[in-house]
């Protein structure tokens, strides 16, 4: 099994470099993957602030690239949770740190944002401090 970098992720789903997105290809076309969490939110930070997608598109396309058939996540359950949230407007990032809380009482920030996002989901365990 192969773990992978984001930057192998990105060219295998943007295609926008002929050779490396062509050798991201056929790696991961032809070996077992793995996909550390933290090579997930860096994807996803990539493709938002360097190609401009949308929550709703970087959800799809990472989506699909976790169902290969040889692609193994880290945490599958946590990635959909941070799919979901994603989808509906939450950071990506905040996702994974509510998905991580979940057991705890409360996940405590000073961010307003995240409280309502939070919120607007039905999360109702994120507050102020």
């Amino acid at each position: 099994m192969l773990a992978i970098d984001t930057n192998v992720v990105v060219r295998f789903l943007i295609n926008d470099h002929h050779v490396q997105s062509a050798k991201a290809r056929d790696l991961i076309k032809g070996s077992e993957i793995f996909v550390p969490t933290t090579v997930l939110l860096e994807s996803e930070w990539v493709l938002r602030s360097v190609y401009g997608l949308s929550g709703q598109q970087i959800a799809a396309a990472l989506r699909t690239f976790a169902g290969l058939p040889n692609v193994t996540l880290e945490d599958p359950a946590l990635a959909a949770f941070g799919f979901e949230c994603g989808e509906r407007g939450m950071d990506f990032a905040d996702a994974l740190h509510l998905g991580r809380a979940q057991d705890c009482e409360s996940f405590v920030t000073f961010d307003r944002r995240l409280q309502n996002a939070a919120k607007a989901q039905g999360l109702e365990n994120v507050r102020a401090p």
